[in-house]
């Protein structure tokens, strides 16, 4: 039995990401309390921030982190498993490109 570990692997980070997706979406402008650094924000320099472009940011990333995942599952079960792992790489630079270690370094964008 040939298990490919790389489509299952992506499968589950898909179906993780699309559920993330899926709770900010619900959420909508009250998530952005889930984003990292932010919710720890005294309220008074959270109103300097548009929450909405905030939340409506992070789940699009979800998204699109989701469908490079998908994308990733299915190439590796038609074409090579390798291609897992080109998924996991291209997601990593998605992720780390809006990555930053100071709380107004990551939310700058976002000021009103």
């Amino acid at each position: 039995m040939n298990v490919n570990v790389g489509a299952i692997s992506c499968g589950v980070f898909c179906a993780l990401f699309l559920l993330l997706g899926a709770i900010f979406s619900a959420l909508r402008e009250r998530g952005v309390r889930l984003i990292s650094g932010f919710g720890s924000l005294p309220p008074e320099k959270r109103a300097l921030y548009d929450t909405e472009r905030m939340w409506r940011d992070q789940r699009n990333n979800f998204f699109i982190w989701a469908a490079v995942f998908a994308a990733g599952a299915a190439l590796s079960l038609l074409v090579s498993q390798g291609l897992a792992i080109a998924a996991f790489v291209v997601w990593l630079v998605l992720f780390l490109r809006d990555v930053h270690f100071d709380a107004e370094k990551a939310f700058a964008k976002y000021k009103k």
